[in-house]
């Protein structure tokens, strides 16, 4: 997800309400809201987070940043992957790709040692791949579209291997298809969590039938950036459990 400053959410109940559904996509009605579920991403950017105030805003579920790379092991996740547990959010880690820092297996296993891994307490989503535009330099971190469907791959598969869970795919469908080629390889095991800051989700990238996490905004109603699942809650339990609990 893209850096940014921290920001303070005091927010009381009543106003986080009114914002939230000031905020929510112009595709949804008031009706709709309730058959979804809405939450967030958050990273060191965000400290230390109200998770009191975002329940209270309506958000019902978690991305946490755990790592980045094979060099960088966030210093706010443990305090906020528990705090949104502790809440009563069903939360997951997410892991910032660098595919030219090193190989996907390599990554994958720097992610679940900092705490990237699944838990079948039916509150724990499987980890998430953030593969997306480079913040350091070349937007596709000078990797060919082969090479970087080899280290998505790789890293898919080593996670699967070791958590019994698909990663999510966090991306976007520019970053996609420029540099996977449009690859369509990966969506019958891998939910896609779509980045697209509009009224609607827009193009998915090429394979994909559906989007299971839509990122919507990154200006609110939530700390961080603002997310919406596609389907009830009790959907998202189910991902969170790998069917039932």
């Amino acid at each position: 997800m893209p850096r940014r400053s921290p920001r303070l959410w005091l927010l009381t109940i009543t106003t986080a309400a009114v914002s939230l559904l000031a905020s929510l996509p112009a595709a949804v009605s008031v009706q709709a809201a309730a058959a979804t579920a809405y939450g967030q991403d958050v990273s060191d950017y965000q400290g230390n987070v109200n998770w009191a105030a975002q329940w209270n805003a309506g958000s019902r579920f978690a991305y946490i940043k755990a790592s980045e790379g094979n060099y960088y092991a966030a210093s706010y996740f443990a305090s906020q992957y528990n705090g949104a547990y502790n809440q009563g959010m069903i939360r997951g880690a997410y892991h910032f790709a660098i595919p030219n820092a090193s190989s996907g297996i390599s990554q994958a296993d720097y992610f679940i040692a900092h705490g990237g891994g699944w838990s079948k307490d039916g509150r724990t989503l499987p980890g998430a791949l953030d593969i997306e535009y480079n913040p350091y330099g070349a937007t596709c971190y000078g990797l060919s579209q082969a090479s970087m469907r080899t280290w998505i791959t790789k890293f898919l598969n080593r996670y699967h291997d070791r958590t019994g869970r698909w990663a999510v795919i966090y991306t976007t469908t520019d970053w996609w298809s420029t540099c996977t080629g449009n690859y369509n390889g990966f969506w019958a095991n891998s939910p896609l969590w779509l980045a697209h800051y509009a009224s609607t989700p827009g193009t998915l990238p090429a394979g994909a039938s559906t989007w299971s996490f839509w990122q919507y905004s990154d200006s609110g109603p939530f700390a961080g950036d603002s997310n919406q699942w596609n389907g009830s809650l009790d959907r998202l339990r189910a991902l969170a459990c790998n069917g039932s609990c």
